[in-house]
C-alpha cells in the first residue's frame, strides 16, 4: 500500500461526499447527514456556500455559474453571491415509481448529466434494499432525461475515460465497478465489469489523464488506482475507514483531495484529506442542461 503524505484539510464533520473543484471557491464538499455544501481551501476555514439541503451524494458544476446536486431530486442551486436558497429541479425521482432519490452524477464533455437514482434509502442499512435496484439517468442538455442503464443495487462514482468513450460507475452493494461504451448520443452498452473490489467498496472515483480510475473504498481505508485494463496498480493508505469520494483539483489539477464520513473515526468524524499526484486528473465538463424555471 502506497505511503503518501495526506495533508488534513479539516475534520469534524458528517458523511461527506460528492467533491468537485470549483477555480474560485475551491473544492466543493457535501455532508450527507448535516446538510449543506462547504468549499474548502488549504488555510482557510471552510465555507458555507449552499445550506441546509441533506442527502447530496453528487454534484458537477453549471455553465451558467450555479451548481447541480443530487439527493431527494436532481436540482440546480445557485452559488454565492447570488441566493444559494433558489432552487429548480432538473430531475424528480417520481420519474420512475419507487426510486427515492439520487445519489452521485457527472457530465460529460457536451454538458449532459448522468446521475444515478436509488431504489432505497441507502442508510438503512446492510438488507434495506429488499431487492431494489436503480437506474442510471440522461439529462439531455434540452432537459429532457431517459434511462440509459438499470440493474444498479447501489449506484455511487461516475466518471469518463479520456477520449469519454467510457463510462465507469461504481455499484456499491455488488462490489463491482462497471463500464459501459458510450454512443454519440449518450446512450451506453450494456455494461462490462471493469474490476471488482474485494476489500473496501467501491464508492466515489475520478479518472486520471493517463486513464487510469481512481476510486474511493468505504470501509478500505483506502484510494485503488486502477489501470485502464482493470489491474490495481496503487493502494494508498486513509488513517479513516470510510473512504468516500475523492476529486481532483487545483489550478494543475495534481492536487486530490479524499473526502471521509464519521463511521468508526468518531474523534475526527467527516474528513477532507488534500495530497499531490503525479499525473493531473481529468476536468468535471460543466453542465449546460437547459434551466427551466
Amino acid at each position: 500500500m502506497a505511503q503518501r503524505t495526506l495533508e488534513l484539510i479539516a475534520s469534524g464533520f458528517g458523511l461527506l461526499e460528492g467533491p468537485v473543484w470549483h477555480a474560485q471557491l475551491g473544492v466543493l464538499v457535501a455532508d450527507v447527514e448535516n446538510g449543506g455544501v462547504r468549499a474548502y481551501r488549504p488555510g482557510a476555514s471552510p465555507e458555507l456556500v449552499v445550506p441546509h439541503r441533506r442527502g447530496i451524494g453528487g454534484m458537477a458544476l453549471h455553465a451558467n455559474g450555479g451548481l447541480v446536486v443530487g439527493g431527494r431530486n436532481i436540482a440546480f442551486k445557485r452559488l454565492p453571491p447570488e441566493d444559494p436558497t433558489a432552487t429548480v429541479a432538473l430531475l424528480e425521482s417520481t420519474v420512475v415509481p419507487g426510486i427515492v432519490g439520487f445519489n452521485d452524477l457527472t457530465t460529460d464533455a457536451a454538458g449532459r448529466i448522468y446521475a444515478g437514482s436509488l431504489g432505497f434509502v441507502a442508510a438503512g442499512g446492510a438488507d434495506a434494499d429488499n431487492g431494489r435496484t436503480g437506474f442510471l439517468h440522461l439529462i439531455d442538455l434540452d432537459g429532457s432525461n431517459r434511462i440509459v442503464s438499470d440493474g444498479i443495487r447501489l449506484t455511487n462514482g461516475l466518471g469518463f475515460s479520456p477520449n469519454g468513450k467510457l463510462l465507469y460507475h461504481s455499484d456499491s452493494r455488488s462490489g463491482i465497478i462497471r463500464v459501459y461504451d458510450v454512443a454519440v448520443n449518450g446512450d451506453l452498452s450494456p455494461p462490462r465489469t471493469f474490476t471488482t473490489i474485494s476489500t473496501g467498496i467501491p464508492d466515489g472515483l475520478a479518472v486520471a489523464e493517463d486513464g487510469k480510475v481512481w476510486v474511493a473504498l468505504a470501509y478500505g481505508s483506502a484510494v485503488a488506482v486502477f489501470a485502464a485494463d482493470g489491474r490495481e496498480v496503487e493502494r494508498i493508505a486513509v488513517p479513516v475507514p470510510m473512504v468516500t469520494s475523492l476529486c481532483f483539483a487545483g489550478s494543475d489539477l495534481r492536487d486530490l483531495y479524499i473526502v471521509t464520513g464519521p463511521k468508526d473515526s468518531p474523534e475526527l468524524k467527516g474528513c477532507v484529506y488534500r495530497t499531490r499526484v503525479e499525473v493531473p486528473g481529468l476536468g468535471r465538463p460543466p453542465a449546460r442542461v437547459a434551466i427551466k424555471s
